[in-house]
């Protein structure tokens, strides 16, 4: 190993292989699982955020809705415990790709967009969630100039769209923010996004739930559904739920409706966090606005300053398992945590000596879109949303009411939307997805190495509607 690798993994000498959100001692304990059969009119299916919200949001629209949700595990172990705790209001997996795929309702889903961000917040106020909830926004951070040049054009785009907000930020002013010697440039949405503590949030979603009166059995996966008279009836490993009605909030994991399952593919995503810095190291980086930040490149870094002074540093290594597999083997990868370290001190090279505590990873539910895509099946009684690419932690709530307005059979805002309307396309099969994903993975690494500019596959994945751009 050369002597500067050496430095980087000397920095993980005592790291944890866990998520630091989830290695708390205060973490609530799991409710028993469901042994017998259960009825309810809305069983939910799925503990994370979408499955939480869809619960809370259904008693919240009507008490006397009988609730019942069921986890395979605890309540947020999976992506909801272990993402960045960025929550935004775009629901189109930012601007860019809204503009891209919906412009005749880009400026009616950046306001539905808003509000809910705005509605995530009043429920962390309603019901009381310690979840370090902080309105702060978030800088896109250009590291190259043609990255400079990029985001002055969208930001002269949102202002010929009349979306308020956005504070283009030169070299000093960005740098002012936050200290690295590698910024160039940088575009702050102040309002745009909140940062949490994303396990917090989902344990506050899980009692708030419960004080409503909604039912919640712990290591209960949902194994088989299928239509049971004029309902709906899920087997479980120690019994049934029998509903009228089914929300699917399972996202990465194989969905009890078949014909989803083409639609979404996991990427693994991998992050490290840091010891809490000293007084003298955070006047060194600066950092007092406490913004989520993430580089623009295609392989980007996302990181953010904790409420007690860590930094979260992730992303840029997205992986693909031949065959989509999930595996808790695939939840940790030293060669990528190395490469983050490496990264982590090209960005803050004045934070030498600097250890990380913990180190993990885990799958993302991604489709060709980028961003959410939802549905129904079983003549309307089963309503499924799915695909949220990252960008779930705000989306999900979104997600939730539009399986809720499905499920009711209602004409809404939301349900006439195209987003709504339309489905991403399936990926193919294996072989051919895994060579896909690897020769765009190999294509935006190069075009990150080539000023941006995009190559033939790049620009026929474009034309396609697979417009991976992040």
């Amino acid at each position: 190993m050369a002597p500067a690798a050496m430095t980087f993994a000397s920095s993980l000498s005592d790291v944890q292989p866990l998520s630091y959100w989830l290695d708390d001692p205060d973490k609530p304990v799991p409710l028993p699982a469901l042994t017998g059969d259960e009825r309810c009119d809305l069983l939910v299916v799925g503990g994370g955020y979408s499955g939480l919200w869809t619960a809370l949001l259904a008693k919240e629209r009507d008490p006397a809705t009988d609730v019942v949700l069921i986890e395979g595990r605890e309540v947020g172990w999976a992506a909801s415990g272990r993402n960045g705790g960025f929550c935004a209001a775009s629901l189109t997996h930012g601007l860019g790709n809204g503009l891209a795929r919906w412009p005749g309702e880009i400026d009616q889903l950046e306001d539905m967009g808003a509000r809910n961000l705005d509605g995530i917040e009043e429920a962390v106020a309603r019901y009381s969630i310690d979840c370090d909830f902080e309105r702060t926004g978030s800088i896109d951070i250009a590291t190259e100039p043609y990255q400079v040049a990029e985001l002055a054009e969208m930001h002269e785009e949102t202002g010929r769209l009349g979306i308020e907000g956005l504070t283009l930020l030169d070299q000093d002013a960005v740098r002012a923010e936050v200290n690295s010697p590698i910024f160039l440039g940088g575009l702050w949405d102040k309002r745009g996004t909140a940062m949490l503590h994303p396990a917090k949030l989902a344990w506050g979603l899980k009692r708030a739930c419960l004080d409503l009166g909604v039912r919640i059995y712990e290591n209960t996966a949902g194994l088989e559904i299928a239509t049971v008279g004029a309902g709906m009836g899920v087997r479980t490993a120690y019994g049934r739920v029998f509903a009228g009605r089914v929300a699917l909030g399972t996202n990465v994991f194989p969905s009890l409706v078949k014909r989803v399952r083409p639609y979404t593919v996991p990427v693994y995503d991998y992050a490290l966090m840091t010891e809490p810095l000293s007084p003298a190291q955070l006047a060194e980086i600066g950092w007092d606005g406490r913004q989520g930040l993430g580089d623009v490149a295609n392989q980007f870094h996302y990181f953010r300053i904790t409420a007690d002074h860590r930094i979260l540093w992730g992303g840029y290594d997205a992986i693909y398992p031949f065959g989509g597999r999930i595996s808790a083997e695939l939840d940790h990868r030293p060669e990528t945590y190395l490469k983050l370290a490496e990264h982590f001190f090209r960005y803050f090279p004045q934070l030498e000596g600097v250890r990380f505590s913990h180190a993990w990873g885990g799958a993302i539910d991604t489709c060709s879109r980028f961003s959410a895509f939802f549905g129904t099946a079983h003549s309307g009684r089963v309503a499924y949303a799915a695909g949220y690419t990252g960008l779930g932690v705000g989306a999900t709530r979104f997600g939730a009411d539009v399986m809720l307005d499905l499920l009711a059979g209602e004409r809404t805002e939301r349900t006439e939307l195209e987003m709504v309307r339309s489905k991403p396309l399936p990926f193919p099969p294996e072989p051919v997805a895994w060579a896909g994903i690897g020769i765009t993975k190999w294509s935006m690494a190069k075009a990150d190495a080539n000023g941006g500019r995009r190559n033939v596959w790049l620009k026929t994945m474009d034309r396609l509607g697979l417009g991976f751009d992040s």
